[in-house]
């Protein structure tokens, strides 16, 4: 069951929350550093391995601080993107695209990446967003264990509350290492998302000017 600090809501934005006890925010960043690197250690010695050797003695504490401070760093709210918009003054009323947005994240069910790009579009209800604020949502959600459609609306929902518009969309296109280089070990498939909300959804038009634009030749009902 999936349960959320009452006040962090903000955290948590999308459709599909990110599953959080209520306690996940009682441990500071360096606590759980040191957690981590304590149980991590006990998982190399159960492998069997020489937790003395000079390339491996330090191995539990460099894995815990990158699993706290750099790829599970969307889990902390205090790395939340700080998010100002600004006055339309352009009149720009046309389709603003990112597209080819890197993203790196990790996949909840294994534990291994997700890499690919993800191509976010708005159209102005009277705010713009600075471009590197798109860049920095779809990283800090995306570093988060994930699954790749809450990832993308996620980023939808987050672009939506920030611009007061429901004409947001995003796709994102990556592979899974999970499916790469573990079980099937097919390592040409991508995985493809798309979360379509206000005219993206509702007017055709639209939705295959966006599709062009990122080179998409999906269709989506």
């Amino acid at each position: 069951m999936e349960q959320f600090p009452d006040n962090d809501d903000d955290v948590f934005t999308g459709k599909e929350h990110t599953p959080l006890r209520n306690d996940a925010f009682e441990l500071d960043p360096d606590k759980k550093i040191r957690k981590i690197e304590g149980l991590f250690a006990e998982i190399m010695h159960t492998l069997g391995l020489d937790m003395t050797d000079d390339s491996l003695k330090d191995s539990p504490k460099r894995v815990a601080k990158m699993y706290v401070n750099e790829i599970f760093g969307g889990l902390l709210p205090e790395n939340k993107p700080a998010i100002s918009t600004f006055k339309n003054q352009y009149k720009y009323r046309q389709m603003l695209v990112e597209k080819d947005i890197t993203v790196y994240s990790f996949c909840e069910h294994h534990f291994l990446p997700i890499i690919g790009k993800a191509h976010v579009a708005y159209i102005s209800n009277g705010e713009v967003i600075g471009l590197s604020k798109i860049n920095r949502i779809v990283d800090y959600y995306a570093k988060r264990p994930q699954v790749q459609e809450r990832l993308t609306m996620q980023i939808v929902d987050a672009l939506k509350d920030a611009l007061g518009t429901n004409n947001v969309a995003c796709i994102i296109d990556a592979k899974h290492l999970c499916v790469n280089c573990r079980g099937i070990k097919d390592t040409a498939s991508s995985t493809i998302t798309a979360e379509l909300s206000g005219i993206f959804r509702t007017n055709p038009i639209t939705r295959q000017e966006f599709l062009h634009y990122v080179g998409s030749h999906a269709k989506f009902d």
